[in-house]
C-alpha cells in the first residue's frame, strides 16, 4: 500500500483512539503565530488581509512540500511524517467529545453548566439558551465541523499529501480567527474567508452525499433537506452540511442567531421539516459524523492510491 494512503489510514486511525494532542498543539503554535503577525501588519484593508493569508498559508503548504520531499525515498518515515500530520490536523474525535460533554450536563439538567460548555463549540451569545437551542447549536457545529475538521483534511491530504493537509488546516483556521463579520475583520478577514470557502466546498457536498449514506434509510429526507434548504444558509458549505444532517436527524436547524452581547443578530434560513433539536439529537449528530468520517477516510484513501497512479504514468 502506498505511504500516503496507509498514512491517511493511520492518522485518522490516532484521531480516532486519541483526539487533539493535549500539549504543544501544533496548531495553537500556527495562532499565536498569526496574532503575532496580525499585530504587525494589521490594516482595516483587504489587501492586508490577502498578505497575512498568503503568507501563513503558503508557509505551511512549504513547511508539508519540506517534509515530504526529506522522505521522499523512504516509504516508512514519508508513510509516518504523513500519518502524523493527519493526526495533527483531524479535530473529529475530540469535536464528538466536546458534543458529548454539552449532552451530558444538559440529560443532568444543569442548564446553567451547558450553556457555558457549548461555548467551546459554538461562537454565539448563549446565556438565554433553552435546552433546545443549545442541541441546535451543538449539532449546527458537529454537521459544520465534519466538513471543515473530517472531510476537508482529507480530501486536500487525499490530492497533495502534507502540503495539503497542512495548508487546508492552516486555511480552516485563520477563517475561525479572522474570518468574522464585524468591524475589525469584515475586510481583513475577507480574503481568508473566501480561501476557506472555496476549498471546503468539495469536501461540504462529499459530507451531504456520505451523511445520506450513514442512514439509507433517511437518505431521501437528507437529500430533499439539502436541496432545498442548503442554499438559505450565510455558508455556502455549512449550509450544506447542516441541511443534510437536519434532514438525516428529522429535525429543524437553523433559526435566529445573537452574537456579540445581543449587538448583532441573524436570522437564519430554518432547515428541516421536522421537530426542534433536543438533547439526545446530539447523540445522533455524533453517530452520523462517526460514520461519515469514517466514509471519508476510505473516499480518501482510495483517491490516494488513483491520484498517485494516475501521476506515475
Amino acid at each position: 500500500m502506498r505511504a500516503r494512503t496507509m498514512g491517511l489510514l493511520l492518522g485518522y486511525a490516532a484521531d480516532r483512539v486519541l483526539g487533539d494532542p493535549q500539549r504543544y498543539h501544533p496548531v495553537a503554535g500556527f495562532g499565536r503565530l498569526a496574532n503575532l503577525l496580525e499585530s504587525r501588519i494589521y490594516a482595516d484593508s483587504r489587501a492586508r488581509g490577502a498578505v497575512h493569508n498568503a503568507v501563513l498559508v503558503g508557509g505551511a503548504v512549504a513547511a508539508g512540500a519540506v517534509s515530504e520531499s526529506l522522505t521522499h525515498e523512504r516509504p516508512i518515515a514519508r508513510t509516518l511524517v504523513i500519518a502524523a500530520a493527519t493526526w495533527t490536523v483531524l479535530g473529529g474525535r475530540s469535536l464528538e467529545r466536546e458534543a458529548d460533554n454539552v449532552h451530558a450536563v444538559l440529560t443532568a439538567g444543569d442548564l446553567p453548566a451547558a450553556r457555558m460548555q457549548v461555548k467551546r463549540l459554538i461562537g454565539r451569545d448563549t446565556d438565554e439558551l433553552d435546552a433546545s437551542e443549545i442541541s441546535r447549536g451543538v449539532i449546527e457545529s458537529v454537521a459544520e465541523n465534519t466538513a471543515d475538521a473530517i472531510t476537508g483534511p482529507l480530501m486536500w491530504g487525499a490530492v497533495l499529501g502534507v502540503p495539503g493537509l497542512l495548508g487546508y488546516r492552516a486555511a480552516n483556521t485563520l477563517d475561525a480567527m479572522v474570518g468574522h463579520h464585524n468591524a475589525r475583520y469584515e475586510n481583513y478577514g475577507w480574503a481568508s474567508a473566501r480561501l476557506d470557502d472555496l476549498a471546503t466546498w468539495p469536501a461540504a457536498r462529499l459530507v451531504g452525499l456520505l451523511t445520506m449514506a450513514a442512514d439509507p434509510r433517511r437518505a431521501r429526507a437528507a437529500w430533499t433537506t439539502w436541496r432545498r434548504d442548503a442554499s438559505g444558509h450565510p455558508s455556502p458549505n455549512a449550509g450544506v452540511a447542516e441541511s443534510a444532517f437536519a434532514g438525516a436527524l428529522g429535525i429543524r436547524l437553523g433559526g435566529t442567531n445573537h452574537y456579540y452581547g445581543g449587538r448583532r443578530i441573524e436570522h437564519r434560513a430554518i432547515m428541516g421539516d421536522g421537530r426542534p433539536a433536543q438533547p439526545h439529537d446530539i447523540v445522533g449528530a455524533n453517530r452520523i459524523a462517526r460514520r461519515v468520517g469514517a466514509s471519508a477516510a476510505c473516499v480518501a484513501a482510495l483517491a490516494a492510491l488513483v491520484t498517485l497512479r494516475d501521476s506515475s504514468r
